[in-house]
């Protein structure tokens, strides 16, 4: 925290507060940006993994085609739609997820990106990534529910409850690095900004 009457004034180095701020943590901004494409990275190669099982999935329904007329031969029953609908919100997802950690590996690594830009980025593609495995896991759930629906139904019932796993353990791992993400975008700054307005003198007398 600067008063507004010192942001402009030079130390003896003839470095201003904000040239000072930059010179002295160069090399966290260094790790910051060694950090940020790694995790980016590495949520891609995910994201890409999900595009291509879900995409591929959408060709292959369940129970197949009818072989007269090509339509899929379980396209009446409910639970069939339902496949479909997750499955595609499945790959919209992890599609805006590739192209979100892929805008994080292209970006500039400025300063002042780091302070909302990279974040938000990074926000939205973990959101979108969660999206896609809550999607994918309820189009395979779904799909047991299509071709064992008579007599059978425990099946579906039993591998839907081991589909939420996958689920729990993301947000029980990515959490911390959600809420650190959020909080630093949208808590942190009325730090900066406090209700309680603080008064300066313009020119303090030492």
């Amino acid at each position: 925290m600067v008063p507004p009457s010192y942001r402009e004034k030079k130390n003896k180095d003839g470095l201003t507060p904000y040239e000072l701020f930059t010179k002295e943590h160069k090399d966290l901004m260094t790790q910051g940006e060694k950090w940020m494409k790694h995790t980016a990275s590495q949520c891609m190669v995910v994201a890409a993994l999900i595009a291509t099982i879900v995409f591929s999935a959408a060709f292959t329904v369940p129970g197949g085609y009818d072989q007269d007329n090509g339509i899929p031969i379980f396209h009446s029953k409910a639970t069939f739609m339902v496949f479909v609908v997750a499955d595609a919100i499945s790959l919209f997802a992890s599609s805006a997820s590739i192209l979100m950690f892929l805008s994080i590996l292209t970006s500039r690594y400025a300063e002042r990106d780091f302070l909302e830009s990279l974040p938000k980025k990074l926000m939205f593609g973990l959101a979108t990534l969660f999206l896609s495995i809550v999607t994918m896991t309820a189009a395979f759930s779904v799909s047991f529910f299509v071709l064992y629906h008579k007599g059978l139904l425990w099946m579906p019932i039993l591998i839907g409850a081991f589909a939420v796993m996958p689920v729990l353990l993301y947000l029980l791992l990515q959490y911390g690095l959600f809420f650190d993400v959020f909080r630093s975008i949208y808590i942190s700054r009325y730090l900066f900004k406090p209700k309680k307005q603080v008064l300066y003198y313009t020119n303090p007398k030492v």
